[in-house]
């Protein structure tokens, strides 16, 4: 028997791959999970074959597109706990989260109603929450953070955050930066 090769792809492989995934989450944070599969290929510059090949379902482009983004999210986190300043740091990942949210409206909503049990976000979310009370903690021990401040403040603001809405995509960033800036005056001692 001839044993298996490595499941590596190929750079053409790997740059359609990436493709698809750039036009997913482009056409998902647009217009949510219901676009066809064919209308993603389209947009990717694949035939339907090759997006079959990589992702058999739908369901595993979005769970695969929204990985991406759940790292994102733990990445600007990280980046505001490595800060020296935490209430730079604080402020850092308010502007980036809103930022993030703003870009792919309303996809992290739509993936857990449509694919509920597609990712186990409980530990992923715990560990956000954990490392944001730690930042928070942190701010307010530097005098920065209102004393007031409970984490349930950063929740409120993401979610009214989340109902921004506009006409493109940059209007919504550019609203979302702008809120972004009175959350974070509203946060400061």
């Amino acid at each position: 028997m001839i044993d298996r090769l490595p499941q590596t792809l190929r750079s053409d492989a790997l740059d359609n791959r990436e493709r698809i995934l750039d036009a997913a989450r482009a056409v998902f944070a647009a217009q949510g999970l219901d676009v066809p599969m064919r209308e993603i290929a389209r947009r990717a510059g694949v035939g339907p074959a090759t997006l079959y090949r990589r992702f058999p379902t739908k369901q595993a482009l979005a769970t695969e597109a929204f990985t991406e983004q759940m790292h994102a999210c733990h990445a600007i986190v990280e980046e505001g706990l490595a800060d020296p300043d935490p209430w730079h740091g604080l402020c850092l990942v308010i502007e980036k989260l809103c930022e993030l949210h703003a870009r792919n409206r309303g996809f992290t909503t739509a993936f857990t109603s449509a694919f509920p049990h597609a990712i186990d976000l409980a530990a992923g979310r715990e560990h956000a929450l954990t490392s944001l009370a730690e930042l928070a903690r942190r701010a307010k021990d530097t005098g920065h953070l209102r004393p007031d401040f409970v984490l349930d403040d950063l929740i409120l603001m993401l979610m009214a955050n989340g109902g921004l809405h506009a006409t493109s995509t940059n209007a919504r960033v550019a609203a979302s930066r702008r809120f972004a800036a009175l959350a974070i005056r509203a946060f400061r001692a």
